[in-house]
C-alpha cells in the first residue's frame, strides 16, 4: 500500500504538518513490514500445501560488471583463441577401424583420428585370495592391498563416489541407494549411511588444520550464520573463511560466546594473556577482577578448570564471568596464531564484533533500498541518499584498489556529510544514523586496504549450505552433522585452492597423500600473495579479490 500526498509548500510546512508527516511515515513502515509478514505466511502456507511461493528476484544494482570495451579493428573477441581441444584429455586408447568391404583395388591410405570421450560406470566384485601362513605356532594373514577402507567390503572408489554424490552434488542417501542399486552393487542403506559418517576421523582432523591454517595466515575474514536443523529441532552454522579457506561448524545457538568457541576450535582450552585482558577492560569488567585475571594462571585445559578458577577468583555475577570466559576464549584463539590485528568482516551482528571489526555496506544500505516512499518528494530523498552512499561506495571501492594516503580525510568527511544531513524522513533519518552509528567498521578499508567492503563471499559459500539443508532437511545423528559440517568446508576449501575435490576425496580414502594438504596449501597461497611488511597483498595481487 502506497499512501499518495501532495506536495506541501514550504509555507505551510508548520510544526504540526511535520510532525504529522513524520507519523504517517512510521505507518508506512509499519505497514511495510506487516506486508512483509503477510506475505511470510502466505509462503509458509502455500509450502504445507504442498504449492510453490512466490519467487522474490531482486536485481542488484551495486555490482553490475563493467561494460566490455569494444574491440580494437582486427582484434578478435574473448575466448576465440584457438587452442588444443585434446590437450586436457586422459591418455586416450587406440582403437582401429577397418574400412568395411573396400571397393575392389582400393589401397590403405593411413588412419584419420576421432577422439571420443566416455565415462565407465559399471559394479565389480574382486575376490582377494589372502594367503595364510603358519609360522612360529601363529597363524599369518596375507594384508589386504593399502587403500582398502580398513573394515569395508566396498572399494575405495564407490567410497569415493557416495561420499562426492552425497556432500558435492547433494543427492540424497536414498537416492544414492537406488543409484548404486542400479548399478548393481549389493549393498543397503545402512552401509551407506556407514560410508558417509564413519571412520571420518581424517576428514575432520584435516578440517581443524584447515581453521588453524587459515586464521594463521589471514588477516581478514569474513563471517556469518544460517538455520541449520539438527534432529528436528533448529540451531545454527557459523561459516568464517576468506578467498583461502572455509569452515562452517554447526550448534544450537548464536552468540558471541559461541563465535569465540568456534573460532577457538574443537582443541578447547581457555588463555589469559594480553588479548584477553584488553577484552575485558573494553568490555568494563571491573578493575579488581581484571588484576585477579592478571596475577592468577595463564593457561587453563578445559571448560573445567576454567570456572573452577573463576570460582577462586570470586567472581559470580553472570556478566562478569560471560565477559571473562569470552576474553579467555579469544585469549586461546590468539594463542593458536591468529594476529591480534584480525579483522572480521561480517553484516554488522554484534556477535562477530570482536578484534578489529569491519561491516558490509550492502547490508548498511538495506533499510534504504527496502523503504517505501509515501509520495513522490519522499521517493526522491530515498533515492538520493542512496545514490550518495553508492557514489561514496564506489570512491572507497577504488581507494581499496589504489590506496592513497592524501585521500583518506576527504573520504571520512564525505562520510560524516553523508549521515548528518537534515531529513524530515525519520526512516531515512533511523537508516542514517545507524551508518553513523558503525563508522569505524564502514570505513575500515582507509586504514586497512586489503578488507573487502561488503561481506558476498561468505553470503556465497553459505549459500551451498543452505542448498543442502533444503535439500536433505534436518540431521539425525552426532555423526551426520559433523560430517555435513566438515565436508562442507573441506569441498569449500579445495574450490578456493582450486584442488580438484573428486581427486582429493580419492586420494584421503585410498590414504596415498599425494594431494597435499590442505593447511599447506593455504600456507603456500598465502605467502606467494604476502606483502613485505607481514600484512595481506594488495587486493589487486590476490586471486580472486573481492570488490
Amino acid at each position: 500500500m502506497t499512501l499518495v500526498l501532495p506536495a506541501i509548500p514550504d509555507a505551510e510546512r508548520t510544526p504540526l504538518v511535520e510532525a504529522l508527516l513524520a507519523v504517517l511515515d512510521a505507518q508506512q513502515q509499519r505497514l511495510r513490514e506487516l506486508e512483509q509478514a503477510v506475505a511470510l505466511l502466505r509462503d509458509e502456507v502455500a509450502l504445507l500445501k504442498g504449492q510453490c511461493p512466490k519467487p522474490k528476484i531482486a536485481p542488484s544494482r551495486l555490482e553490475a560488471p563493467p561494460p566490455r570495451p569494444p574491440p580494437a579493428p582486427g582484434d578478435k573477441r574473448p575466448g576465440s583463441a584457438k587452442r588444443s581441444k585434446t590437450a586436457s584429455f586422459v591418455k586416450p586408447v587406440e582403437v582401429v577401424i577397418p574400412f568395411p568391404d573396400p571397393p575392389l583395388g582400393s589401397t590403405p591410405h593411413g588412419h584419420e583420428e576421432y577422439f571420443v570421450q566416455e565415462l565407465l560406470l559399471e559394479a565389480r566384485a574382486i575376490r582377494y585370495l589372502r594367503q595364510r601362513v603358519l609360522a612360529d605356532g601363529r597363524s599369518l594373514l596375507a594384508p589386504l592391498p593399502g587403500d582398502i577402507p580398513p573394515g569395508s567390503h566396498f572399494g575405495p572408489l564407490l567410497h569415493a563416489y557416495v561420499l562426492y554424490q552425497h556432500h558435492h552434488c547433494n543427492v540424497t542417501q536414498p537416492l544414492i541407494l537406488e543409484q548404486l542399486r542400479e548399478f548393481g552393487i549389493d549393498i543397503s542403506s545402512g552401509q551407506v549411511d556407514r560410508i558417509l559418517t564413519h571412520g571420518r576421523d581424517a576428514f575432520h582432523q584435516e578440517k581443524e588444520q584447515v581453521l588453524r591454517a587459515g586464521l594463521k595466515t589471514a588477516s581478514c575474514i569474513g563471517a556469518d550464520d544460517t538455520t541449520a536443523r539438527h534432529q528436528g529441532k533448529n540451531g545454527y552454522c557459523t561459516a568464517i573463511g576468506n578467498d583461502l579457506f572455509a569452515y562452517f561448524q554447526s550448534t544450537a545457538s548464536k552468540s558471541r560466546l559461541n563465535f569465540l568457541e568456534v573460532l577457538r576450535g574443537p582443541v578447547g582450552g581457555y588463555a589469559v594473556n594480553k588479548a584477553a585482558l584488553d577484552y575485558c577492560r573494553l568490555y568494563k569488567l571491573p578493575r579488581a577482577l581484571v588484576d585477579r585475571l592478571a596475577a592468577g594462571r595463564a593457561a587453563f585445559a578445559d571448560e573445567a578448570a576454567w570456572q573452577g578458577h573463576l570460582a577462586s577468583l570470586g567472581m559470580t555475577a553472570a556478566r562478569h564471568l560471560l565477559i571473562a570466559t569470552e576474553g579467555a576464549l579469544l585469549g586461546q584463539v590468539i594463542e593458536h596464531g591468529a594476529r591480534p590485528g584480525l579483522v572480521v568482516l561480517s553484516d554488522g551482528a554484534a556477535q562477530f564484533d570482536i578484534l578489529v571489526h569491519a561491516s558490509c555496506w550492502i547490508h548498511a544500505e538495506r533499510p534504504l533500498a527496502r523503504m517505501v516512499p509515501f509520495n513522490e518528494t519522499h521517493r526522491a530523498v530515498i533515492e538520493r541518499v542512496r545514490e550518495q552512499v553508492w557514489q561514496l561506495y564506489k570512491d572507497l571501492k577504488a581507494y581499496r584498489h589504489k590506496p592513497d594516503a592524501g585521500k583518506k580525510a576527504g573520504l571520512a568527511e564525505r562520510f560524516d556529510r553523508l549521515v548528518g544531513q537534515k531529513t524530515d524522513y525519520c526512516g531515512v533519518k533511523a537508516a542514517l544514523q545507524e551508518m553513523a552509528a558503525h563508522k569505524e567498521d564502514l570505513l575500515r578499508v582507509l586504514d586497512r586496504p586489503e578488507v573487502p567492503l561488503h561481506n558476498n563471499r561468505m553470503e556465497s559459500d553459505i549459500r551451498g549450505y543452505v542448498k543442502t539443508r533444503k535439500i536433505s532437511g534436518s540431521t539425525r545423528s552426532e555423526a551426520g552433522r559433523r560430517c555435513r559440517d566438515t565436508f562442507a568446508s573441506l569441498k569449500k576449501t579445495c574450490r578456493k585452492l582450486r584442488v580438484s575435490f573428486w581427486a582429493y576425496l580419492q586420494d584421503r580414502v585410498r590414504r596415498r597423500g599425494e594431494v597435499a594438504r590442505l593447511a599447506d596449501v593455504i600456507g603456500q597461497k598465502a605467502s606467494e600473495t604476502a606483502a613485505p611488511d607481514g600484512q595481506a597483498a594488495p587486493p589487486e595481487a590476490a586471486r580472486g579479490a573481492a570488490g
